[in-house]
């Protein structure tokens, strides 16, 4: 009889640290995608003013707006636009941010702690800042990489269409890298120092202890940075819609979320906007999925 009081008193106790938890998740994950997909059947359009003042009319629309975003040009096109982003960001940050970190964890790279705060520091500026710096850095007959560039005799315009995922990922990863590195170096700290004496005391220099005993071993730390760095690069929009200012060739559209913002904020189209919010949220839980799913599949000896 004490024992099951006990376990009552133990189940309320978690009951109660859990139910903040609970209740915020409702309120500001749940209840926002479920408003969302209220939202999105619907069409509702407003004359202008964000929605205040005008005329607005609202209909049941049932899945015209889902067929509507999917049909859409400019939505395909920034899906099309960010699986070219994604390709050459999350490889280039996911191995830069750990070739970095083990780098540092070897103990072959002097002043550790000075670079640390060096690369991390850029993750500090706020993306908006962060772009319009990279922008200035871009313009030809103000930046000077540019004039560098073409001095060597380089010529790469920043600000074309055709190179504008590239220009996107170099923000990025100048922003991201430093973060992601240090939760890398992190988990490489936590790994036990007797393991890695074992793996030296059998014969396996630096590069082979990297690869055999400190990657595997920090695998979990891996998935997770690549599953963030997946969720956040599919909805990238302050790098592509500062960019979009200095560059006509990109379009207002150039990634699904500039696509959502547009059709909420200068067409003051919500149904289609909640419509293509949706169906961005779907991929991404799609991506989740198969990342954890890919990154827990097989566990090291």
């Amino acid at each position: 009889m004490a024992t099951g009081n006990l376990q009552g008193r133990q189940r309320r106790t978690a009951l109660l640290f859990v139910a903040p938890f609970v209740l915020l998740f409702l309120l500001v994950t749940v209840a926002p995608i479920g408003y969302a997909v209220w939202m999105s059947l619907f069409h509702q359009r407003s004359s202008g003013g964000l929605g205040f003042g005008g005329g607005t009319t609202t209909e049941f629309s049932g899945i015209r707006n889902y067929t509507r975003a999917l049909s859409a040009g400019d939505f395909q096109h920034g899906f099309g636009h960010i699986a070219l982003y994604c390709m050459i960001y999350i490889p280039v940050m996911i191995l830069g941010a750990l070739l970095i970190a083990l780098l540092l964890d070897s103990g072959l790279t002097r002043a550790r702690r000075t670079l640390q705060v060096v690369l991390f520091l850029p993750h500090a500026i706020p993306d908006l800042i962060a772009a319009i710096i990279w922008i200035y850095l871009y313009t030809p007959g103000l930046s000077p990489v540019v004039k560098w560039l073409d001095g060597a005799g380089l010529h790469w315009d920043f600000l074309s269409s055709d190179n504008a995922a590239t220009s996107i990922v170099n923000i990025s990863v100048w922003q991201w890298i430093g973060y992601n590195m240090i939760i890398f170096y992190a988990a490489l700290q936590a790994i036990p120092r007797e393991v890695l004496e074992a793996a030296t005391a059998d014969g396996a220099g630096p590069v082979r202890t990297a690869v055999s005993v400190k990657v595997p071993m920090i695998r979990s730390a891996v998935v997770l940075t690549t599953l963030f760095t997946v969720i956040g690069s599919i909805q990238v929009f302050t790098q592509p819609q500062a960019l979009a200012a200095k560059s006509a060739g990109m379009g207002s559209s150039w990634s699904p979320t500039m696509y959502i913002y547009n059709a909420a904020f200068a067409q003051h189209d919500y149904g289609l906007a909640a419509a293509a919010s949706i169906v961005l949220t779907v991929v991404l839980a799609a991506l989740s999925y198969v990342v954890t799913r890919i990154g827990g599949g097989r566990r090291p000896a």
